[in-house]
């Protein structure tokens, strides 16, 4: 269980134009710099092109969706209470994004592998993105199928640039809600006061893939059984929130801050109480990522 506190960011003060003066020029140098002004943001947009992914496609892309719940007995793992949660709250957003969504329950390893290999083999040409959300029980380096562990990389593989062709320059993203570990974060206080199209380039086959991940390595990853886990609450609002706004590491930066800072343990259980957690994004994007609005 977890307590959520606001924390409400507020933002003051007059914004004024800083070019007022401009309307009081004689017409020959308003005329003046309005060219240079046209200039200027022509210059702008194409550094922000070099910049930005592409996401004029037909589709921003498919997400696939793993709700691991319920396992084997043999791997001695409990059922993942407030998982669905998290589920629908991920159909949700992902889909407001304008992604397709791909949804699956209890998944064993083999059925996880052979549902990403199967979505990388389609073909993504339309697709601006790729994104995925794993939710199920985990440790360092492994996520579980319902029958036991499977290494990470063994799932993100097939989407590598000498795998994943049509997905080659676009972006890869991966949401893990998984424990890495079984650290406690006990907290600590602290005292307030282009490149053209036509060009041709070779990029490393890890390029452009995001992993965000719900926890530090070697930590636990927290889920409340009715609201879900911090993580997903956390990233959904988020992306609701922010959404053709800011670029997607600002809203994961602000994901970092609202779990760190927004929720803390209850539980019965002793030394478990008043924990804390900060998810831990990792990022080979080469561009910046905006989705449409």
């Amino acid at each position: 269980m977890a307590e959520q506190r606001d924390d409400p960011d507020v933002q003051g003060g007059d914004d004024t134009p800083d070019a007022l003066k401009i309307f009081t020029r004689r017409q020959k140098d308003k005329d003046t710099k309005t060219a240079d002004d046209m200039d200027t943001s022509s210059s702008r947009k194409a550094e922000f092109d070099a910049y930005s992914y592409k996401m004029d496609y037909p589709s921003i892309g498919t997400c696939v969706i793993i709700n691991n719940k319920n396992f084997h007995r043999s791997t001695q793992m409990s059922p993942r209470s407030g998982t669905d949660v998290d589920a629908a709250k991920a159909m949700k957003t992902f889909s407001s994004l304008g992604y397709k969504i791909r949804f699956a329950n209890d998944q064993t390893k083999a059925q996880m592998t052979q549902l990403l290999s199967t979505v990388s083999q389609e073909d993504h040409r339309d697709s601006a993105s790729f994104a995925c959300v794993l939710l199920s029980h985990g440790d360092e380096g492994v996520i579980y199928g319902t029958d036991g562990p499977e290494k990470f990389e063994n799932l993100t593989k097939f989407f590598k640039g000498d795998r994943c062709m049509s997905l080659v320059g676009k972006p890869k993203l991966f949401f893990i809600q998984a424990c890495r570990g079984t650290a406690l974060d006990d907290g600590v206080s602290i005292e307030t006061d282009s490149v053209s199209e036509q060009t041709s380039e070779r990029i490393p086959v890890e390029a452009d893939f995001l992993y965000a991940y719900s926890t530090a390595p070697g930590y636990y990853s927290w889920r409340n059984t009715a609201n879900g886990s911090w993580f997903m609450q956390s990233v959904c609002e988020m992306l609701e929130n922010y959404k053709g706004k800011l670029e997607l590491m600002q809203i994961m930066t602000r994901v970092n801050r609202k779990v760190a800072l927004h929720f803390e343990s209850l539980s019965n259980l002793p030394g478990f109480g008043g924990k804390r957690q900060i998810p831990c994004i990792v990022s080979m994007l080469t561009k910046d990522f905006y989705f449409p609005v």
